[in-house]
Parts: structure tokens; sequence; C-alpha cells
């Protein structure tokens, strides 16, 4: 994204210093917002009108306007796709990882939605190296009217690719969540999925699908209808808000009331902590380079803009971050293998802890090479945390209330992201020793909290 940025200021004649990292901030602030509205938004559709049907239309809004923003002549418009873009990656995140855990048996869910989890790191290696092959040449460079199509446009239009053709999928190939059509009372359906899966996994071996009865939610399903019939009555504003906080208050109530303050307290520590440091990594082992020395010392940088034309780009930059999003792989690795057998609360806990104490090895940085390295280690040790949080939401609410839980924490999460983004930036120059004490104390406050979770190892999904 910071790439990407710095192309657009480039494009626009954003020439001023200022006005770079103002851009930066921006744009990542708008996509951050768009998460954070879309997260809830679609978490809480998904609860009441199926997984697929949000998925289809969370990924094209994110596919299209992702890739309308590459058109974009004007700064604000970039902004505004971006948000949009932003609204329908907020969805499909939390309802993937609800749609996905609802078709896994539960003795292997753990370690299946661990490998889901997986595909963020293959996502992340596919744009480094895309963005690596793209943005580097010049030959993608052409005028269309007053608009500068240069190669970060392309970058940004393939980019937008992957979700759009995950909505076809979607569309066409893949069936509702059967514990969904359960919960809603829509058994003939739920059938019809179990038969779907029967055909594709017995396939080559002569057996005939056993008969069984399915026990459905009457209560959940009644409560839907009556939604659905309120929905069509309702004219006022403010009753269709409340109808939709009441996940929110169903979450922080009952017997998950407990659960979901500890949730809150882990999703803003994590969120807070790891973005708020790793989005000025970059500018803190530029301040390595610049001194020689600490990556706190108080040294003036120059300005990108000022001092180094757009093109070419140092194709340093797509390495450095094409090793790093390699580095989750022993990450990934490790929790798939033993992810059912510690359980999530436990990974949690324990790479949250790491993380925490990681984190000051930061002093021990002297060097372009060690600033990788470190980076490498915090984000692979990290990835644990992450994951094992996937899990662990996922097994923690009831269908009814999964996706909106889900969507309420990724909500939570980027506001901590903005929190710790903004507060990493007023302080680092001031005293850099508080912000990566703060990190550092809120990561271990939340791999504390964790311990108070229950176990849901191998548990079946209600």
């Amino acid at each position: 994204m910071s790439v990407e940025l710095r192309m657009f200021n480039c494009a626009t004649k954003m020439d001023d210093s200022n006005n770079h990292h103002h851009a930066n901030d921006m744009s990542l602030g708008s996509l951050t917002v768009g998460m954070m509205v879309g997260g809830y938004m679609w978490g809480y559709l998904a609860d009441q009108r199926g997984r697929r049907k949000v998925l289809v239309v969370s990924l094209t809004v994110n596919g299209l306007f992702g890739g309308l923003a590459s058109m974009a002549p004007w700064f604000w418009l970039f902004l505004l796709l971006r948000f949009i873009s932003g609204i329908g990656v907020g969805g499909s995140i939390p309802v993937i990882f609800s749609y996905f855990s609802e078709f896994m048996p539960r003795l292997r869910r753990g370690a299946m939605i661990s490998a889901l989890a997986t595909f963020w790191m293959a996502g992340n290696i596919l744009a480094a190296g895309l963005a690596w092959l793209v943005i580097p040449r010049t030959w993608a460079h052409f005028s269309l009217g007053t608009l500068d199509f240069q190669s970060w446009r392309l970058f940004v239009v393939l980019c937008s690719v992957p979700s759009i053709s995950s909505a076809v999928l979607f569309k066409f190939l893949m069936p509702e969540s059967p514990k969904f059509l359960m919960e809603a009372g829509r058994e003939k359906e739920a059938i019809l999925v179990f038969r779907q899966m029967f055909d594709l996994n017995m396939k080559g071996i002569e057996k005939d699908f056993p008969e069984f009865a399915l026990r459905t939610n009457s209560k959940q399903q009644g409560e839907i209808e009556e939604i659905r019939s309120q929905d069509k009555k309702r004219t006022f504003p403010i009753s269709v808000l409340k109808q939709g906080l009441l996940p929110i208050k169903q979450m922080f109530s009952g017997s998950v009331k407990a659960r979901s303050f500890v949730l809150l307290i882990i999703f803003y520590c994590i969120s807070f902590g790891y973005y708020g440091l790793w989005m000025w990594f970059p500018e803190l082992f530029a301040r390595v380079e610049s001194s020689g020395g600490s990556p706190c010392a108080n040294v003036s940088l120059p300005s990108p803009l000022n001092n180094q034309s757009c093109y070419p780009v140092k194709t340093a930059v797509y390495m450095e971050g094409f090793v790093i999003a390699a580095s989750n792989l022993p990450g990934n690795i490790f929790t798939i293998l033993i992810m059912d057998s510690t359980g999530g609360k436990t990974l949690l806990s324990c790479s949250l802890i790491m993380s925490s104490l990681s984190v000051f090895l930061i002093y021990m940085v002297q060097t372009k090479a060690q600033s990788l390295g470190l980076s490498c280690i915090f984000s692979g040790v990290s990835v644990i945390a992450w994951n094992a949080l996937d899990v662990v939401g996922t097994e923690l609410y009831p269908t009814q209330l999964r996706s909106s839980a889900l969507g309420f924490f990724t909500g939570v999460g980027r506001v901590a992201a903005i929190m710790g983004n903004v507060a990493f930036g007023k302080m680092v120059d001031s005293n850099c020793t508080v912000p990566i004490l703060l990190v550092s104390a809120l990561l271990l406050t939340g791999g504390l909290m964790a311990l108070l979770l229950p176990q849901t190892r191998q548990t079946e999904l209600t």
C-alpha cells in the first residue's frame, strides 16, 4: 500500500512531503474505516440472510471498487473508492471463517481453520511478488485524457481480480452453510447440501446416501422469520438501527457475556500492538540506517518524494515485503500441526506473550539485515496468535451470533489499529521508548487475558 500511494502521489503531483505522509495516512485510514464499517454490517447480514449470499456481495464490492480506484484521477475519489472497497474486505474476512468452520468436523476444525488462515500469507506473498513484477515496469505507462495511467494502477487492477473470481466461484459452485440452513429451519435445503457433500466425498465408492433426520432450531427460525416480516413493515431508521444492534446486546449478556468482554480486550490489544508497531517498522529501521545505531534515534529523514524520483522504484522494497510475508510460513505450519491437540486458547496466550517479549529485540537492531530479521521474527510469532484467534472466535459463539460477533470484534480491531498507528506516530519522536513499551504491555495483557477464555478445543459448534 505504501508503494501504491507513493506512485499515486507522483501521478497527482503531490510534491510536498507533508502531503505525502498525509496521503498515506488518509488512504490507509479510509480502507481501514471501510473495513471497520463493513465487518459488523456484513456479519449481521450473514447471520440473518446466509453466509454465501453475503460473501458473493462483499467480495464483489471489494473487487469492483478496488479496481475502479485504479482509474481515479483525483485523490479524494481514490480515497472514497478505497473506503467502499474496504467495506467489502471487512465483510469477507469474518464471514469466510464462519462459513468454512461450519463445514468442518470438530476433530480437525482447528487445523483446517488454521490452513484457511494460511492463505492470508499466500495473498501477501502473491501481492509482494506481483508488485515486484509490475510496478517497476515503465512500459505500463500511458495517458487517457487527463488520467496518467502508471504501473501502480495496473497493479491495483490485478489485485482486484482474486475478489471478483472468488465471488463468481461462490455464486455458481459453492453451497450455503448447512449449519446456517439448519439453524434457520430450512431442512430441505440443508439435506441437499449434505447430499452434495456426500456425493463429492464418496465419488467412485458404491454407497447410498443414508437416511437421517435433522434437528433444527425452531426458535432461531421463528426469530429470522419475525425479523424478515418486520423488515417489510419497518419505515423508521431508528427501528432498523435497534434491530441491527441486537446481536451486540446478545453478545454482552447471558452465558457469552464474560467471553465477549475478554475477546474485546484481546482484539483491542493485539490490533493496537501489532499494527501500531508494524506500520512504523520502516520508519524505525530507516533511522537505523541514518543514525548507524539505535532505531529510536531522533534523526531527520529525507522525504522520499523530494529526494528520489518515482521511477525507477527500488526493487529491494518488494524483496523485503516478499521475505517478510514468507516468514509467516513456519508459524502457519506450526499452528496447522498442533492446533487440534493444543487448542486455540493455549496457542493464543503463549504467542501473544512471546510477541510481547520479541518487541524488545528492537534495541538490538544495528543494521538493515537485522531489522529485516526482526520483522520476520515478530511477524512469524504474531501469525500464530492471529490464527489461534480465528479458531477461538468461531468456536465461542452459536451459529446465530457467529458472524455478527466476528464482524464486531474485527471492527474493534480496526479501531485499535488506527489508534495504535496514530499513537505510535505521535510519541515516536518525543520518546521512542514509550510506544515500544506500550505495544509490549498491550500484547502481554492480551496474552494473559486469553487464559480467561473457556477451552473450546474439538467441541461441537452450537
